[in-house]
């Protein structure tokens, strides 16, 4: 069964849609079945995986609205290897459009129940805002990854993340917890930062990745050219902490599945 992961921060410009783009193309390359489904309206995901927002001839607003099946949405072809349920300003409309329909918050979690088990991951880039969108990725994910600068200011709207998720884990979706805590854009040479990943850690224990993702040029380059960072320059530092995060992330998953089967034999 496939796992989906949200991939969500109340705070615009920490690097969410970076990591969404760059952590499905790093599961991509290692076999593995991917999904990465682009809930923003501003499409960046979509135009960073090679697609073009603007010629979709389906989006997550047909999914979510129209109910269209995720096989008719889906775009099988990009350049990072995974499948991709891309993103324009229709989905801005989509919000609105959500308000007078029952079980809004559902819509999503709806459409995935037949295609999870086709998928080994399933990513969620959520707008930099907790709206309508932001709940439906939050109802169907099993867990919430949360890309976050080591600054003053992220700590405290880290916070109240967390108190968003687990209220909505109160309210729609009793299985959600926290993935892991990704710190990007980091410079070890910044006291700040490295104080603020102390105080992470101290805070969040292990669900702090020790994967880091550092402030690098290349990665910066990669979405104008519409691809992730390993096929634009694998060498760089970008690329290998992404597949770094990819690894890390695998062997947390592989390690959970044989403690669940230990546990239940």
């Amino acid at each position: 069964m496939g796992k989906i992961i949200a991939i969500a921060n109340q705070k615009g410009g920490v690097g969410k849609t970076t990591t969404a783009v760059n952590l499905a193309a790093s599961m991509a390359a290692t076999k593995r079945k991917v999904l990465l489904i682009d809930l923003d309206p501003q499409g960046n995901a979509t135009m960073g995986s090679g697609v073009d927002k603007y010629e979709l001839a389906a989006s997550a607003y047909e999914l979510l609205v129209d109910e269209k099946p995720l096989s008719e949405v889906v775009v099988k072809e990009t350049t990072g290897g995974y499948h991709l349920i891309g993103a324009n300003s229709d989905v801005t409309a989509a919000e609105v459009r959500l308000m007078d329909v029952f079980a809004r918050e559902l819509r999503l979690k709806n459409a995935l129940k037949a295609y999870k088990s086709s998928y080994d991951f399933i990513f969620i880039d959520c707008p930099p805002s907790l709206n309508m969108l932001t709940v439906n990725a939050m109802a169907a994910a099993d867990s919430v990854l949360v890309p976050m600068q080591c600054e003053y200011f992220a700590l405290e709207g880290l916070t109240a993340l967390v108190e968003t998720i687990n209220k909505l884990a109160a309210v729609i979706n009793g299985d959600l917890k926290i993935e892991g805590i990704l710190r990007t854009m980091y410079d070890p040479r910044n006291r700040l930062a490295n104080d603020v990943s102390e105080q992470l850690k101290q805070h969040f224990g292990d669900k702090v990745y020790r994967a880091v993702i550092p402030r690098n040029v290349r990665l910066a380059e990669a979405p104008s050219f519409g691809t992730p960072v390993m096929y634009y320059d694998k060498s760089s530092t970008g690329a290998k902490a992404y597949l770094a995060l990819a690894g890390e992330i695998l062997r947390r998953s592989e390690k959970k599945s044989s403690t669940a089967a230990h546990l239940t034999s």
